[in-house]
This record gives C-alpha cells, structure tokens and sequence, in this order.
C-alpha cells in the first residue's frame, strides 16, 4: 500500500504522530485481506511473515510506550512485549484480523499514553541510554518503514502466486 502523506504541514508533533499513524496503516495493509494459509506462509528463513510483522509491532509499542514512557510493570501491559524473535511468535488460534485488532489497541494505548508527555520528556532506556519521546516517535517511524518494505515484498510474492 502506498498512498501520498495526508498530513504534510504543521507542528513537529504533528507530524511525526501523522507519519508514525501511516507507518501503522501501511504495515496492517500489507496483512489484512490475505489468506491465514498466506498471512503465515514463510519465505524467507527467518519468522519474518506478514502477520508477524504486524505482531511484532504490537510488541514495540508496548515496549516503548508501555514499560518505557509509561513505566507499566510487565503483568499490566496489555499482550506480549518480549523483544527479539519471540515477538514475531503468532499463536496458531490468532487470526489474521484478531492480530490487526491487537495491534490496533495497543497503537490507540501508545497514543494516549504519549499525549501526557511532551518530545523533549526523557526516559533511561537500559539498552540505548537516555532517549526522548521524539526519538521513540523517530525510530518507530523508521522501524514501521522497514518493515513495512518487508511486508511489501512479502505480499507482492505471495499474491504473484
């Protein structure tokens, strides 16, 4: 899915939350309307599929927003935050939408869990150091960009088919 940025003017906040939102959309596209067969199907090595990628998301969010900025214990966040190849584990019961609806959720929590910070508010991150909330939305923003270029060759492959 590529569409031109709705938002293109405005404050620095605004901006980055319009690109963090396209990032989402984008990479929820790339999954949703496939088949679970194809939402699941492997072709590369690694967990990498379209639906793990949405899972993954999910993840780092709650990583970030949750744990991070928000400082929620591991019992109250709200799904997996494991980091690394477990966040890319989609169980065998998770459908396609039930996977785009979690991400869903968990991208509505990190927005309102950011909207109580300003991006100069600082939290220590115990593997980067000292980040701000405008680094958490620049590298989110990158993170879904390349993902999202994984999910398009993905899709592009299994809809070739």
């Amino acid at each position: 899915m590529y569409a031109l940025p709705e938002k293109t003017t405005g404050s620095e906040r605004e901006l980055l939350e319009a690109m963090i939102d396209r990032g989402r959309l984008a990479l929820v596209e790339n999954a949703r309307g496939l088949s679970e067969a194809d939402a699941r199907r492997r072709l590369v090595p690694s967990l990498t599929t379209p639906i793990a990628l949405v899972k993954h998301a999910a993840v780092a969010e709650r990583r970030w927003f949750q744990w991070l900025v928000a400082g929620l214990d591991e019992a109250e966040i709200d799904g997996p935050s494991t980091p690394g190849d477990p966040s890319f584990a989609v169980a065998d019961d998770e459908t396609v939408d039930d996977v785009i609806a979690e991400y869903e959720r968990t991208s509505a929590r990190s927005r309102e869990i950011a909207a109580g910070f300003s991006l100069d508010d600082r939290w220590t991150h115990p593997v980067v150091g000292e980040v701000s909330l405008r680094f958490i939305y620049l590298f989110l923003i990158e993170e879904l960009a390349r993902h999202t270029g994984h999910s398009d060759i993905l899709r592009e492959q299994i809809t070739a088919r």
